[in-house]
């Protein structure tokens, strides 16, 4: 069933709140993404000029800003999107080395608390102090001081990465400690198997990387090659501007635009 207008906006303000929330009491939410600071104002501004650039190409007035405000709208809740998704690729990614160092540490005859939290040091060397696994691994530790089970503080991760492999992970070693299974052979058993359903994952996405850089610049192109036709000969197309027909074409090339637009993000999505 379709979501109203103002039902999407509830959620997407309600979500908002929350991520918010969770952030100032230092747990992070993966499963959505919401600019702030500097990185607001950037992409806030990035749209702006989007709109600008638009009313002026298409139209050479600004008054066109008043109806393609929404393209900003949209421009700006993509490039939200866009940064959450790389976010959660980065988590997945850093996630994997982790369980592999799990496991490593588990075959050098660490218990299984200790194997995660002696990965915390190969984590913050791997990928710094600001590492989303370092952090994670950190909120580990403390938990397990606080006397949590591993389980429970691997199950409550896998719910807020949004990510089934790591949710999958926390599953099968919540089953293997209740059932009282080898947690050792387990884990080394599910590192090996997530670890290479990641990496595939990672490869695939570099294999597609250059048709992804293919579909910005043929994004480019068309803006690209009418202001050389336009630089070369001045006025060109004076004609499709401040005129009924005119406007009528360039809105057409507009929507044409948007939709290839469109087109081109759901082929590459399905992709990945």
């Amino acid at each position: 069933m379709m979501q109203s207008l103002k039902q999407r906006v509830l959620l997407y303000n309600s979500q908002k709140r929350h991520f918010f929330k969770s952030r100032a009491k230092g747990i992070p939410i993966y499963g959505a993404y919401f600019f702030s600071g500097k990185t607001k104002l950037f992409y806030t501004i990035v749209s702006i000029s989007t709109v600008l650039f638009f009313s002026i190409f298409f139209y050479r007035s600004f008054s066109a800003v008043f109806i393609l405000w929404p393209v900003g709208v949209y421009l700006y809740l993509v490039s939200q999107k866009k940064k959450g998704e790389k976010r959660k690729q980065k988590l997945e990614a850093e996630f994997k080395d982790c369980i592999l160092f799990v496991a490593a540490n588990l075959r050098a005859g660490y218990s299984v608390e200790n194997a995660f939290l002696e990965c915390i040091q190969d984590m913050h060397s791997l990928y710094g102090a600001d590492g989303l696994m370092g952090k994670e691994l950190l909120r580990i530790k403390k938990g397990l001081h606080n006397n949590i089970p591993l389980e429970t503080l691997l199950c409550e991760f896998g719910s807020r990465s949004c990510n089934g492999n790591i949710r999958e992970f926390g599953e099968v070693f919540s089953i293997a400690r209740v059932s009282g299974g080898s947690l050792p052979e387990i884990i080394q058993s599910s590192a090996g198997l997530i670890g290479d359903k990641i990496a595939l994952k990672q490869e695939i996405q570099a294999a597609v990387s250059g048709r992804l850089f293919e579909q910005k610049i043929m994004h480019i192109m068309p803006f690209a090659l009418i202001c050389y036709i336009e630089v070369g000969n001045k006025g060109f197309f004076d004609v499709l501007y401040h005129n009924f027909t005119g406007t009528a074409i360039m809105t057409g090339c507009l929507f044409v635009y948007v939709m290839a637009y469109f087109l081109s993000e759901k082929i590459c999505v399905s992709i990945l």
